[in-house]
Formats: C-alpha cells, structure tokens, sequence
C-alpha cells in the first residue's frame, strides 16, 4: 500500500508577493468598473495567500482571519464586500 503525503500548510513567513509588472489599466471606464476591477484583484491576492496557508474551505475564512492576513500580504484590510468575495473565489 502507497502512503500519500498530504501538503502542509506554509508558514506566513513563506508568502512572496510576486513582483509583476503593472500594466495602466484602460482610459474612459466609469469608476464602478476600476472599482470593481481592483476588488477582484485584491480578493484574488487574498484568496491565493488563504490557500497557501492551509485553509481550503470558504467556512475556514472569517472576516477577522482574511483581514489579518492582508498585512501580511501586503494589501489594506478588506471591506466585507470584498471578504464575501474571498470566500466566493475559494468555492469555486
């Protein structure tokens, strides 16, 4: 019988913010749209470095753990909006 390692979690100390090479986003969109744009982007961030950390199910993700770990990442606390989101993202 094979034994099947399961992944560990990795330590917070193991996140790297990837440097990627921002791009301007496109001229004459309303602002709902921009809004928008980077809501996704920063649920998306958030959403990854959950994963990353060990929690696989959107049940795990408390407003107050999501927001504890936007420092860490990098990123301004997130609004509850953009928790729901999170936790839409990991359900998918």
């Amino acid at each position: 019988m094979a034994v099947v390692a399961t992944p560990l979690p990795l330590p917070l100390s193991s996140l790297t913010v990837p440097q990627l090479r921002k791009r301007p986003l496109p001229a004459g969109q309303p602002r709902a749209w921009y809004e928008s744009h980077n809501r996704r982007l920063k649920a998306l961030r958030l959403a990854t470095a959950l994963l990353d950390t060990g929690v696989y199910h959107p049940v795990q993700a408390s407003d107050e753990r999501i927001r504890a770990l936007a420092p860490l990442i990098g990123v301004h606390p997130p609004s509850d909006t953009t928790c729901r989101l999170v936790r839409s993202l990991m359900r998918r």
